[in-house]
């Protein structure tokens, strides 16, 4: 198994929901709650946390933590992602946009999977325990540091930081083999009357709808790494479709998530279409 699609966009634009769909099409995914939270993958934490503390652009053993998956989306692989072009060649790359743009992205990523820098709670777990020392060490230099500038601190030096990182995607990414997408919030699902969409039921991920129910529920967990709204994208009739959405609010019926999947037609990847084949 190998990787053969490399998310490159931050934490809080649909990487979740993206994660559930890609794994609901037969293409296992990484993603940080696969380090934080899976029991299969011991090690994987100190990895990334060598990662952190190595020069940027250095190569790694990557199939030490993707060996087992085709993708990856979220932090920390999207840290890496040049380096992961280099060591996957043959990957597409995958670029999430917030839907409502980098300030909504901010307030976003300030109020949730910023914790390990804003939430004094964190700050007991760091100072007490072995884990919090490793994740905060490995956050706060790969995550916050380095692809963000160290400048989460300062919301308009962020912002601009957003955008210049999607830029600098979109200017180093050869246009046929990569995908920029901006994921959309919904009501209950609609029918797919695309040819070739098929329909499937995900589980229902037990995570809030917005974020607002999110600032509540974020932090019962001890270390909940939550996922945006729900999202929907299609990008035509070949390749790869993530469709996706979230439950419903507390008390009301669910929403069906669902994924749209296109039949890859031919290996010419037009109009930024991406095919992955599994």
């Amino acid at each position: 198994m190998t990787l053969k699609l490399i998310g490159a966009g931050f934490g809080r634009t649909g990487t979740w929901s993206t994660f559930a769909a890609l794994n609901k099409l037969g293409l296992p995914c990484y993603h940080m709650q696969e380090v934080i939270m899976n029991k299969a993958n011991t090690g994987h934490l100190d990895f990334w946390r060598k990662v952190a503390n190595s020069p940027p652009g250095s190569q790694q053993d990557w199939d030490k933590v993707f060996a087992n998956y085709t993708a990856t989306v979220d932090n920390p692989g999207c840290c890496v992602w040049r380096e992961l072009m280099v060591a996957y060649p043959d990957a597409k790359v995958l670029l999430t946009l917030h839907p409502r743009g980098a300030e909504a992205w901010y307030e976003s990523t300030i109020d949730t999977i910023y914790f390990t820098e804003n939430l004094w709670q964190f700050k007991i777990l760091e100072w007490l325990t072995p884990f919090g020392r490793k994740f905060g060490d490995m956050s706060r230099k790969l995550i916050w540091g380095r692809t963000l500038a160290g400048v989460m601190g300062d919301r308009d030096k962020a912002v601009a930081r957003y955008n210049a990182y999607v830029d600098e995607v979109k200017a180093a990414v050869p246009p046929e083999k990569l995908l920029v997408f901006k994921v959309r919030r919904l009501g209950p699902a609609l029918p797919f009357p695309r040819r070739g969409a098929a329909e499937r039921a995900l589980p229902q991920p037990e995570r809030p709808r917005n974020d607002q129910e999110d600032n509540s529920r974020h932090h019962q967990g001890l270390l909940h790494h939550a996922g945006t709204d729900g999202s929907r994208h299609h990008g035509g009739d070949r390749g790869i479709v993530v469709v996706a959405g979230v439950t419903a609010s507390p008390g009301a019926p669910a929403c069906i998530e669902q994924v749209e999947f296109f039949a890859a037609e031919t290996n010419d990847l037009n109009d930024r279409r991406l095919s992955v084949r599994h």
